[in-house]
């Protein structure tokens, strides 16, 4: 049975451990952090390794990073020092990195492979969450700088294989993302937004759903929900990899003022 394609929330900084005893996180992040930590055991069968697509890396061409992840890239500012200490120490899936590789250029995407620059907190931070004991292989796929939403529904669609190879696939970003609007006026609008993009994400009709995501701009608020939209480029990956199976949103809560949704597709 293919594993589905997943894009998860992955909260904000080192939201998940900011308590440097290792208590929980503010009762805010709590739920993001349950359905985080329910995500493996959720799948019909655990994954031999994970490909995720981070919000945090792009590239002119895709590129897959073909190294261990290590050390981390820390690329968060201002919060505790522990939180420049933290570990997660998976391997990296070189295999998996290079038939990404080869799938993107059999459909015809040039893509490169790099081994330095280690995994962003897109990764690690969700990934500590949800793979506690760091014992799944893991190869990162950066985005495109173009941030084209179409190409990266095909950029999936050309990486599905994967979820019958026992690849999961995960898209880590926000589903809202303005660091410049926090607190409860925000809300309205924000769940404007999701309320648009989850009925578009789980239309039960594949090409309309396709159709409608990648036209997200036209839903409202879209440019207030994302001034800039890397942090939403990651479920095009995650709906394309899913192709025409069922798209259930799987995760929704309010944290900083923000309606924040997970979904699984396929």
């Amino acid at each position: 049975m293919p594993l589905p394609a997943l894009f998860v929330p992955h909260g904000g900084g080192p939201c998940f451990f900011m308590d440097p005893a290792g208590g929980p996180p503010d009762p805010m992040w709590q739920p993001m952090q349950a359905y985080l930590a329910g995500l493996i055991e959720s799948l019909p069968a655990r994954p031999r390794a994970i490909l995720l697509v981070s919000g945090h890396w792009e590239e002119r061409d895709v590129t897959v990073h073909v190294g261990d992840g290590q050390p981390l890239l820390f690329d968060y500012h201002g919060f505790p020092e522990h939180t420049y200490q933290l570990r997660w120490d998976a391997l990296g899936a070189p295999d998996v990195a290079l038939r990404v590789q080869a799938l993107l250029e059999g459909a015809g995407f040039p893509a490169g492979v790099e081994r330095e620059r280690g995994w962003d907190h897109g990764v690690f931070i969700p990934m500590k969450v949800a793979v506690p004991n760091a014992d799944i292989p893991l190869a990162q796929l950066s985005l495109r700088t173009d941030l084209d939403p179409a190409a990266h529904v095909a950029i999936g669609k050309a990486l599905a294989p994967l979820r019958d190879e026992g690849v999961l696939i995960v898209g880590s970003g926000m589903s809202f993302h303005n660091l410049r609007a926090f607190g409860p006026q925000v809300t309205p609008y924000a769940d404007a937004w999701d309320d648009a993009l989850v009925e578009a994400a789980t239309d039960p009709d594949p090409a309309r759903r396709k159709a409608r995501v990648i036209a997200w701009r036209e839903f409202p608020y879209a440019e207030f929900a994302h001034p800039r939209e890397e942090h939403l480029l990651p479920l095009m990956i995650a709906l394309g990899a899913g192709g025409d199976g069922p798209a259930v949103c799987d995760y929704r809560d309010h944290v900083l003022g923000w309606a924040v949704s997970g979904f699984r597709f396929g």
